[in-house]
């Protein structure tokens, strides 16, 4: 997997702007393309994946597509986590996608929610129709297998998690007929995570980072819960400062350097070719020390800002 993908949130990568920016994206060299059903921009994506091709930019099998159930990867989303609704889900997003398979199928949360037909309300969301939660008992085990049987249907060709923590990784790997090849996490040096990424690690399991630029993904949400600005601390800038680099690259690199994979939203092509570009230099010991030793475990991203019941950070 690529160690720089392109995250399509509805928060940054806009309905009216997904496809161009899907298609700059790929014309200044991406080849990983994260997304999400809640995200509301499959379509979109798909018509700029498919607009590239058209082109001559790439082949299908030169992209990585992930999607989460986020080479297309995408995102299993809370509500379809019973063994039925995965599969059909599955099917609807590569059908919004224009595509036959995602090459990464990720559970979006460990939080099963209750059913939303997509004919009722696509993306679900996170509430019911009066403004409620409404959770669901599915377990993970029975979650997890059917997403086993995307990969021999070949719907995908590999699984993985998204917002789990340890405990809930090893659980999986007691059952599981195809292991977690993927982790994907908000990680950024407020939130570094060491023990998870070396937990990882141990099982060979790739670690993908989310909200690199920690607090600056979400300001415009109104969640940035008062941290000061990554892109502006004086470790990063003095680092940036001495290669000559963005503190967007800055920050993306102390990732990438150490084996993370990365997903920055941007619709700026110039942005965009700036952040693929972090890979371009390295940044000495006490440099990615300086930036570890900001972490004050912020967690940026978490349900039980939502609802109480879903607190699987606790």
């Amino acid at each position: 997997m690529a160690s720089i993908v392109l995250k399509r949130t509805q928060q940054k990568v806009t309905k009216s702007k997904c496809a161009d920016t899907v298609y700059n994206a790929i014309k200044a060299g991406y080849r990983l393309l994260d997304g999400a059903g809640d995200y509301g921009n499959e379509k979109e994506a798909g018509e700029g994946v498919r607009r590239a091709i058209a082109d001559g930019l790439v082949q299908r099998e030169d992209l990585f597509i992930t999607s989460k159930a986020r080479n297309i990867l995408t995102h299993l989303w809370n509500t379809f986590h019973a063994h039925d609704h995965v599969k059909q889900i599955t099917k609807m997003q590569l059908d919004l996608w224009g595509i036959d398979y995602f090459d990464l199928f990720l559970v979006h949360f460990p939080i099963a929610l209750k059913y939303v037909d997509p004919s009722h309300r696509y993306p679900p969301e996170w509430f019911g129709d009066d403004g409620k939660v409404y959770t669901q008992n599915t377990p993970m085990h029975e979650t997890w297998g059917a997403m086993e049987e995307l990969v021999d249907e070949k719907l995908t060709k590999n699984i993985g998690l998204s917002n789990c923590q340890g405990s809930l990784i090893l659980d999986v790997l007691r059952y599981a007929k195809y292991e977690p090849q993927v982790l994907q996490v908000e990680l950024h040096p407020y939130l570094t995570q060491e023990a998870l990424v070396k937990l990882c690690k141990t099982f060979s399991i790739a670690v993908t980072a989310y909200s690199s630029f920690g607090p600056q993904s979400y300001v415009e949400l109104g969640i940035d819960k008062g941290a000061p600005s990554l892109l502006k601390h004086n470790v990063t800038s003095a680092a940036a400062k001495t290669h000559e680099k963005t503190e967007a690259q800055v920050l993306l690199r102390w990732a990438t350097q150490r084996g993370i994979a990365v997903i920055p939203k941007s619709n700026d092509l110039g942005r965009l070719s700036a952040n693929l570009d972090c890979n371009s230099f390295d940044l000495s010991e006490s440099e990615l020390a300086g930036l570890s030793a900001l972490n004050i475990n912020l967690r940026l991203n978490d349900p039980a800002d939502i609802d109480g019941r879903l607190a699987i950070f606790a």
